[in-house]
């Protein structure tokens, strides 16, 4: 055993000796492979750059993740938390090493900081903004109490009038002097109103389609024809002899004069307004149903004229006759106006989307998203608006007189404060937005006029003369139906002159109104959209141009009086 024990411990640090050194030699070996760049541990010299090594995380074996295939899903992520450098083009990468790392690595030492690499840099996450995107789909109803105020009006003038046609009916079976008077109504008067309606409808689409074709010489056939037409109109009524045609022949002269007058005011803005006209009206032809809205509202027009004319028939065997028929009136006024700007706001969309992204959009969706969920701001436009323009007319009339007289003088900026309020507050360039975005008609109206204010477009859109040709084309239509109808009625019944000229007139006028909503809205479109986004390809100079002349002085600009500052707290 004493022997023994001696050899064994002699044996014993023989092992230990062996070990140690088989521990050095295999530190050494592992230094000399450490030496050489590692492609699966993120190590490569990129132009002589010093190696990049990022250590796989702690726990995982990397000779058993050298066996995965590279599409293995384990793999990739092992290679997510590797940064691995891509091969230099001057210099082959070594084959890569299957080493494992040695047990005696000091764990607390840390790697230099890795390299960015730009070949590798992830790409970023943030969503690009989509804000306009999403505005142009908006689903949520404009002006919903305008729109609930608009139904109920029509249940009741539905049911009114149908009350009235029911009376009319009545008063025409019953015997007596109301049914002899019902009988020659109806051959006296009613074809002549069928007859003003058909035709207005044909002067509306012929005017709306003159002014498409030759819009530089119809701006001028349109203003001194509502001069010529209405002229001739009230001398023919005057040569009746009749007090009633009188009055309404004084009425007729005394338009036709000041319209005169604003056709020599306004003769050197018409060259601008035809070269927006042409400029404007070029994208209709890309859309061959852009007109189905308007005959669709023409339609329904001339449907509901057809019973609103029974129906004042009726109102004669009702009571209070004056008042019913100026309550129809008032209601057909409105219910007309709201057709047309449906018809506007279609267009609207359509066009500022092909202005705004270059869209070519369904008429027949805009047309139902007009009927939806625009309607209510259609409604609340059509009370406001014509009302707007009314004041803009005596606005403009009483800053050329407020010189004159001191009173005046206070009235007039009295007025002109009132309508800078409004023309922010409710304009007809509203529409643009309301029809591309889904805004409310004050907002869009505030949105729009700031627009304008920002780009500097506020001279050049005041003396816009756009809303005067449409208005001014009604006049004509309303004109001609009036020296027709009053004409036809000298021959069979001189007591209804009157009445059926001023119905006449109204109906032409309402009817080409709704026809050239199209022309209207292409305009607004131009200057709305530009405005918006002056760099688009599709506008060219001529709004720059127009601001150029009036800022060097060369072109006149009769814009909408503004208060003087002196009087602005």
């Amino acid at each position: 055993m004493g022997a023994a024990e001696p050899e064994a411990l002699h044996r014993e640090n023989e092992e230990e000796e062996d070990k140690q050194e088989e521990r050095e030699n295999g530190r050494k070996k592992e230094e000399k492979e450490e030496e050489l760049p590692d492609l699966e541990r993120g190590e490569r010299n990129i132009n002589g750059k010093e190696s990049v090594q990022t250590h796989p995380p702690t726990g995982f074996h990397m000779s058993r993740m050298q066996r995965l295939s590279n599409t293995n899903p384990l793999r990739l992520v092992m290679n997510n938390a590797t940064r691995v450098a891509s091969p230099s083009p001057a210099h082959h990468p070594p084959p890569p090493r299957r080493s494992t790392p040695s047990p005696l690595q000091q764990p607390h030492q840390q790697p230099p900081p890795p390299q960015p690499q730009p070949q590798q840099q992830p790409r970023s996450t943030t969503p690009t903004p989509q804000i306009s995107i999403v505005t142009l789909n908006s689903r949520s109803y404009t002006n919903k109490i305008s729109l609930f105020v608009f139904i109920l009006h029509m249940v009741g003038a539905v049911g009114f009038v149908g009350f009235l046609i029911f009376k009319g009916v009545q008063g025409l079976l019953q015997e007596g002097s109301s049914q002899r008077r019902e009988k020659r109504i109806l051959k006296y008067f009613l074809p002549q109103v069928e007859a003003a309606s058909f035709l207005s409808i044909t002067l509306a689409f012929m005017w709306q389609k003159a002014v498409r074709v030759w819009p530089k010489f119809m701006v001028h056939v349109i203003i001194w024809g509502s001069f010529t037409f209405t002229l001739a109109a009230g001398i023919l009524l005057i040569c009746f002899q009749i007090p009633a045609t009188d009055g309404i022949g004084v009425v007729f002269i005394a338009f036709s004069v000041g319209n005169g007058l604003y056709a020599c005011w306004v003769t050197q803005r018409t060259s601008f307004c035809s070269k927006i006209f042409i400029k404007s009206l070029e994208p209709v032809s890309k859309f061959p149903d852009i007109n189905q809205p308007t005959y669709w509202m023409l339609g329904a027009g001339f449907l509901w004229m057809s019973f609103w004319i029974i129906a004042v028939i009726g109102a004669l065997n009702f009571y209070v006759p004056p008042l019913v028929i100026m309550a129809l009136v008032l209601s057909l006024a409105w219910i007309t106006e709201v057709m047309r700007n449906v018809a506007n706001l279609t267009v609207s969309r359509v066009i500022a989307l092909y202005y705004l992204r270059g869209m070519q959009s369904s008429t027949q969706f805009c047309f139902q998203r007009a009927l939806s969920n625009n309607l209510g701001s259609a409604c609340l436009g059509s009370l406001f608006v014509p009302a707007i323009e009314a004041l803009r007319i005596v606005a403009r009339g009483l800053n050329l007189i407020e010189g004159e007289d001191e009173f005046m003088f206070s009235c007039a900026h009295c007025c002109l404060k009132v309508m800078d309020s409004i023309f922010t507050r409710g304009n007809g360039w509203a529409y643009v937005q309301i029809a591309a975005y889904g805004k409310g008609f004050v907002k869009a109206s505030q949105d729009t006029w700031e627009l304008f204010s920002k780009r500097e477009m506020v001279e050049v859109v005041d003396s816009d003369i756009t809303s005067a040709i449409c208005f001014l084309t009604g006049i004509c239509s309303g004109s001609i139906c009036t020296i027709v109808v009053a004409a036809w009625t000298a021959t069979v019944h001189r007591g209804y002159i009157a009445t059926l000229s001023v119905l006449a007139a109204f109906i032409g006028y309402l009817m080409t109104r709704i026809a050239m909503a199209l022309p209207h809205a292409c305009v607004s479109c131009y200057y709305v959209c530009y405005a918006e986004n002056p760099e688009n390809r599709l506008f060219d100079r001529t709004i720059p141009d127009r601001l150029d002349l009036i800022r060097s002085g060369r072109d006149v600009a009769v814009p909408t009086p503004r208060v003087p500052r002196r009087f602005q707290r």
